[in-house]
């Protein structure tokens, strides 16, 4: 299972007992917000673009969605994110728990700066049930991110 590898991956880094399992769903930013008790903008949602042949995740906050206009100018292609059905094989983790951690190699990460107004955040860890706090340090370090990027707006 996803979550089992992100389990490991923290583990590995000191910080298995980081990892929360919920006995409710956490797959929407709703869902996640009322499991962990925090406002839903500060849920670390991770949506997945196909750009050319590779994926690329961008965590963003709860409360934004991607502004077409900017991810074309900043990925110099439209926005289309993989089928439900792509991403557990592409990714490693299935619609509900897909998350910047522990994920297939190739998969590039992004972090979007509507997150960058919370000192931590709540990203999915590999299950429909499971969330993890991190600083935005820490969210940089273990997600890989290949950078920051302007390509939401608020909903």
């Amino acid at each position: 299972m996803a979550i089992d590898r992100v389990k490991r991956y923290f583990q590995s880094v000191g910080m298995g007992d980081c990892v929360m399992q919920f006995d409710v769903s956490s797959a929407t930013v709703a869902e996640a917000a009322a499991a962990i008790g925090c406002q839903p903008c500060r849920i670390a949602k991770t949506l997945s673009f196909w750009v050319g042949d590779d994926v690329v995740l961008i965590v963003a906050a709860g409360d934004v969605k991607i502004d077409n206009a900017k991810f074309k100018a900043r990925f110099a292609v439209k926005a289309k994110m993989l089928a439900y059905d792509e991403a557990e094989p592409r990714i490693g983790h299935a619609v509900g728990g897909v998350c910047p951690f522990a994920v297939n190699d190739g998969v590039k990460v992004y972090l979007d700066v509507s997150l960058k107004r919370f000192d931590t955040v709540y990203p999915a860890c590999g299950s429909s049930s499971s969330a993890i706090e991190l600083t935005l340090p820490q969210l940089e370090e273990h997600s890989f991110s290949l950078g920051w990027v302007d390509v939401c707006k608020q909903i």
